[in-house]
């Protein structure tokens, strides 16, 4: 047994003696054989044989359509993409805020600064929440997991602002540990339970969105498992149907009298609607007042969300920074801007980009797939690499029951800390103690045609008495 034992160790050691030698001096002799073999193929074969005919090919089409044609090709189904588009939509990188330092100066670093935003300020219960970020809507089951619900939730209150449902079921432990509570009120059957309703600091009815539109979902069964299915009364083998409408043969004045109802429900909580935004904004609008809305909400054409034929996500909607000018000249063009709130959202990563769209007139804002990301924070490496990072925050995901919610509260409830914080620090460069004294004229442009139509001066041309009238 022993003489084996050595005769294999012998054998190691000689097997790895020989990698050795072999590395110090026969690596450069393989290198230059594999090259020489390689650049032979590529610089002599014909170029309908050649490999790097997939160089303009990619180039021509782009990996992502040549790999979704080919997922179009296996399943002959909608294609359905998650997380929304991928397109390089108008961003506000463009746009720069204007320090003080001489005259006004900054704030001391210690100083608090004021984030307070009340939604829905000509209701008879507005809401008032403290910072202006809020979680926008990803359902339960329909999206997210239990756990992940839970810990936006409980992240939520920690930090003293709102939670919205989306259009998945609600859990009784949600609402409880949430602070604020957003109800989405949308084209499904379920959430609908007037106790319900009753409950809600605030009722939003879901017209469409930036990834989807108006446009609605069927999910099977076997897409929709576990305690979700049992929330939202679904029955064994029931398909979850998302309608494009609230009503048959749906009218404006069906609106309208769904938002005079629900006020009625709450006892006269906020009620508004979300919608993606379009290019008929204005009149879309219009529309909303006439209903009598608390506020809007406005999702520009990079919002996201589980699953959206990419025609939709791609082709359809304006961008977030188009939406918010223009829908704040119009709310102001019609004497409502401070009367009915807006909230924006869409594409709207890190603290610059949300301290931007509150500048340019937005009173507060949705953090979705930001926020999405950082609840799952180093729990992610319980799917990668051999899965997306989302699969541990998805109802569907393969890892969601190794998601822990203390973990998820923590790292969701830091996310909005810091970005508070960021937000803070900027307000005071701008030698700013609240909030409301915020607005476009705290900003310029190094775009001239971004600074021309945002309404901000083009920071190539000197700051004048004209431009601070601006």
């Amino acid at each position: 047994m022993n003489t084996i034992l050595l005769f294999v160790i012998l054998g190691l050691v000689t097997i790895m003696f020989l990698f050795f030698l072999f590395m110090l001096f026969g690596w450069r002799w393989f290198m230059k054989k594999m090259v020489g073999k390689i650049g032979k193929i590529i610089l002599s074969d014909s170029y309908q044989e050649n490999i790097i005919e997939m160089i303009p090919g990619f180039r021509h089409i782009g990996i992502q359509n040549i790999l979704e044609n080919n997922l179009r090709s296996a399943s002959g189904d909608l294609l359905h993409r998650p997380l929304g588009s991928s397109k390089k939509w108008p961003q506000f990188d463009a746009i720069t805020f204007i320090p003080a330092q001489t005259s006004p100066f900054a704030v001391d670093g210690e100083e608090e600064v004021d984030l307070k935003v009340t939604i829905g300020p000509n209701a008879k219960k507005p809401m008032d929440i403290k910072i202006p970020l809020m979680i926008s809507g990803m359902g339960y089951g329909v999206a997210l997991s239990e756990e992940v619900r839970l810990s936006l939730a409980e992240a939520a209150s920690n930090v003293g602002t709102a939670i919205n449902s989306g259009e998945g079921g609600v859990m009784p432990e949600e609402l409880e540990k949430a602070g604020k509570y957003i109800l989405q009120f949308g084209k499904t059957e379920w959430s609908k339970e007037e106790d319900l309703i009753k409950q809600a600091d605030m009722v939003e009815i879901k017209l469409g969105q930036g990834a989807m539109m108006a446009m609605g979902l069927k999910i099977s069964p076997e897409n929709l498992t576990g305690n979700s299915r049992k929330v939202m009364g679904l029955k064994e083998n029931e398909t979850a149907v998302i309608h494009e409408h609230f009503f048959e043969n749906q009218t404006l004045k069906d609106i309208k009298e769904l938002v005079d109802e629900l006020r009625k429900i709450t006892g006269g909580v906020p009620i508004g609607a979300k919608m993606g935004a379009g290019g008929k904004i204005e009149e879309d609008i219009d529309h909303l007042i006439e209903m009598g809305v608390d506020f809007i909400a406005i999702d520009g054409a990079q919002a996201a969300t589980l699953g959206a034929a990419p025609i939709i996500s791609d082709d359809f909607g304006i961008p977030t920074i188009h939406a918010v000018i223009r829908a704040v000249n119009h709310l102001e063009k019609r004497k409502m801007k401070g009367k009915i709130s807006l909230i924006v959202s869409g594409g709207l990563f890190v603290p610059g980009h949300f301290l931007k769209v509150l500048a340019l007139g937005a009173d507060a804002v949705y953090v979705g797939s930001a926020i999405l990301f950082a609840v799952a924070h180093d729990q992610v490496f319980h799917s990668v690499p051999f899965e997306p990072p989302t699969q541990v925050v998805w109802n569907e995901g393969k890892f969601k029951d190794e998601f822990k919610i203390e973990d998820g509260v923590k790292a969701a409830e830091k996310f909005l800390t810091a970005c508070t914080e960021e937000i803070k620090t900027a307000l005071r460069a701008m030698g700013k103690r609240s909030l409301k004294e915020l607005s476009k004229k705290d900003l310029v442009s190094y775009d001239e045609a971004v600074a021309k139509y945002v309404g901000v001066p083009f920071s190539f041309e000197p700051w004048t008495d004209k431009t601070k009238n601006k």
